[in-house]
């Protein structure tokens, strides 16, 4: 069929009316619009009013199958199968301090994995891998497809940035979504989500679903419904798929930013750093290696060194250099402890917002960021402190931005007179839709 006649082939405000009205839209149709608009046949404004549609109406099993297997099918999808490794990957919603790709990778890696781990950049409170692995001196996010499969078969691990082959109407539609406030839709998070991890061809996948007050969403029904959704989209694929909801209320580690959080993914690497960091990388290593059929114990590979040698090789293998001293911020400003007790809250989404404001993240796509700026914590949930100790640290290479970030720390620590603990970290495992 020629370009022109696809273009007639449906009327696209007629599916938008099908969609506003509650009605369902049909395969071939479904087909037709992701086609079209990643063509440019169909106008980003009619884009825009079927988002809308679907934000309020949502898609059924059956649409949102479709339309995920329609944005899949816009680009390339890579083939793992001849490689001498099972594949597995992971992928996170997005949560502050959440560093855990950069050890786990490498670990997994090292209990006999391929983990091929094509990754993104941050924005707004959420920081990117990429971001974070900028900051060690010559290291490149940007792999060819070759590249990336010989990593892979020689040294288990790969963190790069996708190609613009896989899924490209993902990438046309969530620009188009984020401009829009059609973002929060739990159909287009999963469809966005799962056709690049589909077209990615890896055998099986973990997805780590943040919920809380850090998260992209907030309220535990939600994140229980994404994750279910996505396994059932990952299910359908052939993709063997697990998800973990897991808590952001509280910020993973003791650090939020770029080269700091790297820093403290290799004190985990190790055998040290947080304890809740070491947690659930275990925790998303032992469900890796499941769904992979491997038969390790990443905690005695852990303790090994071994997942050591594999970060530094990853990092070699990518022009990085894994011994250079990390940067250093050339402002730094503490923020010291409100009141004497024990820590019982610590708001995820403050801490975000002061890494934010020092320069870790960006405001939009494209925007630079500060491979040294963030912020570091002393004590954490449970710990006691006395008011004004220092608490927080906060690092920039812009003194200016210092006072808006201590501002949105204002109010972020809750205090008690008795000790708590942190709940769970992961609060729920979900292997079928």
């Amino acid at each position: 069929m020629s370009t022109a006649a696809q273009a007639f082939e449906f009327d696209a405000v007629e599916l938008i009316r099908t969609k506003r009205d509650g009605g369902r839209l049909s395969d071939p149709a479904i087909q037709w619009l992701i086609r079209n608009y990643t063509d440019g046949l169909v106008t980003a404004e009619q884009m825009a009013a079927m988002a809308m549609a679907i934000f309020y109406r949502g898609l059924d099993p059956r649409e949102l199958s479709t339309w995920t297997a329609a944005m899949i099918a816009t680009g390339e999808r890579l083939d793992f199968s001849r490689l001498s490794r099972p594949s597995v990957d992971k992928h996170s919603t997005g949560g502050v301090g959440d560093k855990i790709t950069l050890p786990l990778a490498p670990l997994v890696a090292a209990c006999g994995a391929a983990v091929p781990q094509l990754s993104g950049r941050g924005l707004g409170h959420t920081g990117g891998t990429l971001d974070k692995l900028e900051a060690i001196p010559g290291w490149r996010a940007a792999l060819s497809n070759a590249e990336m499969l010989a990593r892979l078969d020689t040294i288990g691990a790969v963190i790069c940035a996708a190609g613009s082959g896989l899924a490209p109407a993902d990438k046309k539609l969530y620009a188009l979504r984020d401009v829009t406030a059609t973002v929060e839709s739990i159909p287009m998070i999963s469809a966005s989500i799962m056709s690049k991890k589909i077209a990615e061809g890896t055998s099986a996948l973990v997805l780590d679903v943040k919920t809380g007050a850090g998260a992209f969403m907030k309220q535990y029904e939600q994140s229980v419904a994404l994750a279910r959704t996505m396994v059932g989209l990952g299910q359908a694929a052939g993709v063997r798929t697990v998800a973990l909801v897991t808590d952001m209320n509280t910020p993973l580690g003791r650090s939020a930013g770029n080269g700091v959080e790297v820093a403290e993914s290799v004190e985990v690497l190790a055998g040290g750093g947080p304890a809740d960091i070491v947690e659930l990388t275990l925790a998303l290593a032992r469900e890796m290696l499941d769904c992979a059929g491997i038969a390790a114990d990443p905690e005695t590979v852990l303790a090994s060194g071994k997942a050591m040698d594999v970060w530094k090789a990853m990092i070699r293998a990518q022009d990085g250099d894994p011994d250079a001293p990390l940067p250093v911020a050339r402002h730094t400003e503490v923020v010291t402890a409100e009141a004497t007790g024990y820590i019982a809250t610590m708001d995820a989404m403050a801490v975000g917002l002061a890494a934010w404001r020092l320069g870790a993240g960006r405001a939009k796509q494209g925007d630079p960021v500060q491979a040294a700026a963030g912020v570091t914590w002393q004590a954490s949930v449970g710990d006691h402190v006395t008011a004004g100790q220092p608490l927080f640290t906060l690092h920039t290479d812009t003194p200016e931005r210092l006072p808006r970030a201590a501002e949105a720390l204002q109010g972020a620590v809750g205090y008690a007179a008795a000790p708590l603990t942190r709940g769970p970290l992961v609060l729920e495992r979900i292997d079928a839709p």
